[in-house]
C-alpha cells in the first residue's frame, strides 16, 4: 500500500513538473536536449541512417573543374581553326580525297602507300589543273597538313565527348549544364561532318568553270562559322564557371554598356565569319592597296554580278570591300565602347578585358592592312587569322565580366 501510494505520488510530481516546463519555459538547455532525444529515438525506430549525408554534387569545386576543362577544350578548337586556316593558305585541304573515321588515322608507311595515294590525287581537279607537274616529295607535305588538320579534330572529338561520360557518371553536371554538354558534343560531330561536306565541294569536275579548283566559299564559311560558334559557347560556358558574377549596381549606363558589348561582340563575329569568304575566293589577292581600292573608295566593279545579291557572296572585289568595311566598324565600335567605359565606375577586371579588346582589336587591323599590302604571305595571314579568334575570345571575355548575377 505504502510503496503504491509512493510511486502514485512521484508519478502525478513528474506529470506536474513536465508541464510547468513546458508552459514557463524556464530551462531551454533541457527542452532542447529532450527535443534532440526525441529526434534520435524517433530515428532509430524508423531505422533512418544517422550519419550526416556527403557534400552535394555539383558543387563550387566541380564547377571549377568543369570550367577548366570547358577552357581547354576551347583551346583546342582554337588550333582547329588555326591549322585549318594554314591548311586552306598552303592549299592542301583537298590533298585527301577519301574519308573515313578511323582507317584514316594511319598515314602512308611505305613508299607503295605514297603511290596509291598520289595516284587517287591525280584523279581530281586540283592535280588535272593547278598541280600536274608537282612531284611525291611536295605532295607528301601537303597530304601531312590535312591529315594533321583531320587528325587535331579527332582529338578535339575525345576531348569533349571523353570527359563528358566520365563527368556525367561522377555528377559534375546540373541539368541544364547535361544539355549544355550534350550539345557541345553533337556540335563537334557535326563539325566533323560538314568539313568532308566542304571538302567535296573542291574535288568535283566542273567543266562549266574556268576558275582553279577550290572549296566552296559557302561551306568554307559554314565550317568555319560552327567552328567559331563551338569555340564560343565553350569559352563563355567555362568562364561564366570559373568567374564569378560581379554585384554591380543596375543603373541605366550600365544597362546601355552591356548592350553596346553585346553588340559590339556579334560585329567581330560577322567580321571573322565574313573572312571566310575572303579566305574562299582567294579575295586578298585582289586590290592590294590601303585604304582605297585601286585610287578610289568604291571600285568599278563592286557590282559586276547579276543578279546584285550575288556580289556579296561571289564577286572577289564585293567580298575584300565588305570585309573591309566590317572591319573599320568593328575598330570604331571596339573604339567608343572603350571610351564609354572609361566614364564608369567598373572592377578591375572588366577594365582589363575592355583595354586589352581595344589594343587586340588596332593589333588586327594592322595585321589585315599588311597582309593585304604584302599580297598574303602566308605566315603573315596565318597570324591575321589567328588574330580574329584572339580579337573574339576579349570580346567573350568582356561579356562574361559584364553579365548579370544569377538570381
Amino acid at each position: 500500500m505504502l510503496l503504491s501510494s509512493l510511486r502514485t505520488t512521484i508519478f502525478c510530481g513528474c506529470r506536474s513538473a513536465g508541464k510547468e516546463f513546458q508552459r514557463n519555459g524556464r530551462s531551454p538547455q533541457l527542452r532542447q536536449w529532450l527535443v534532440k532525444r526525441n529526434q534520435s529515438a524517433i530515428t532509430v525506430e524508423t531505422g533512418a541512417p544517422s550519419i550526416p549525408s556527403a557534400a552535394t554534387v555539383p558543387n563550387a569545386a566541380t564547377n571549377r573543374i568543369v570550367g577548366r576543362w570547358l577552357i581547354g577544350c576551347s583551346g583546342l578548337v582554337v588550333g582547329a581553326v588555326v591549322l585549318g586556316g594554314v591548311t586552306r593558305l598552303t592549299e592542301s585541304g583537298l590533298s585527301m580525297v577519301d574519308w573515313h573515321l578511323v582507317r584514316e588515322m594511319k598515314p602512308p608507311r611505305t613508299e607503295a602507300e605514297w603511290e596509291v595515294e598520289f595516284s587517287k590525287y591525280q584523279q581530281f581537279p586540283e592535280f588535272k589543273i593547278l598541280n600536274h607537274d608537282m612531284t611525291l616529295t611536295e605532295f607528301k607535305f601537303i597530304f601531312y597538313m590535312e591529315w594533321g588538320h583531320r587528325m587535331w579534330g579527332r582529338l578535339v572529338g575525345l576531348a569533349y565527348v571523353l570527359p563528358t561520360i566520365y563527368f556525367w557518371r561522377k555528377g559534375y553536371f546540373t541539368r541544364s549544364m547535361k544539355g549544355k554538354v550534350l550539345g557541345l558534343c553533337g556540335f563537334v560531330f557535326f563539325q566533323g561532318l560538314l568539313g568532308w561536306y566542304m571538302v567535296k565541294s573542291g574535288l568535283e569536275e566542273k567543266p562549266e568553270s574556268h576558275d582553279i579548283p577550290r572549296v566552296s566559299q559557302y561551306r568554307l564559311s559554314a565550317h568555319l562559322g560552327s567552328a567559331l560558334l563551338l569555340y564560343t559557347a565553350s569559352l563563355w560556358t567555362g568562364l561564366t564557371l570559373l568567374l564569378p558574377a560581379h554585384k554591380l549596381a543596375e543603373t541605366k549606363r550600365l544597362m546601355q554598356l552591356r548592350r553596346f558589348a553585346k553588340g559590339t561582340g556579334g560585329l567581330v563575329f560577322l567580321t571573322a565569319l565574313s573572312g571566310a569568304f575572303v579566305a574562299g575566293l582567294d579575295a586578298g589577292l585582289v586590290y592590294n592597296s590601303f585604304p582605297k581600292m585601286a585610287d578610289k573608295w568604291i571600285p568599278d566593279d563592286l557590282l559586276a554580278f547579276s543578279p546584285v545579291l550575288k556580289n556579296f557572296f561571289e564577286n572577289p572585289t564585293t567580298v575584300q570591300f565588305d570585309h573591309r568595311v566590317l572591319a573599320i566598324s568593328s575598330l570604331a565600335a571596339i573604339t567608343g565602347l572603350y571610351l564609354f567605359s572609361r566614364r564608369m565606375m567598373l572592377p578591375r577586371r572588366a577594365k582589363i578585358a575592355i583595354g586589352l579588346l581595344a589594343a587586340m582589336a588596332y593589333t588586327q587591323v594592322a595585321l589585315g592592312v599588311s597582309t593585304l599590302l604584302l599580297y598574303v604571305p602566308t605566315p603573315l595571314a596565318a597570324t591575321h587569322q589567328s588574330g580574329s579568334v584572339a580579337l573574339l575570345s576579349l570580346a567573350i571575355w568582356v561579356l562574361a565580366e559584364l553579365r548579370k548575377v544569377p538570381k
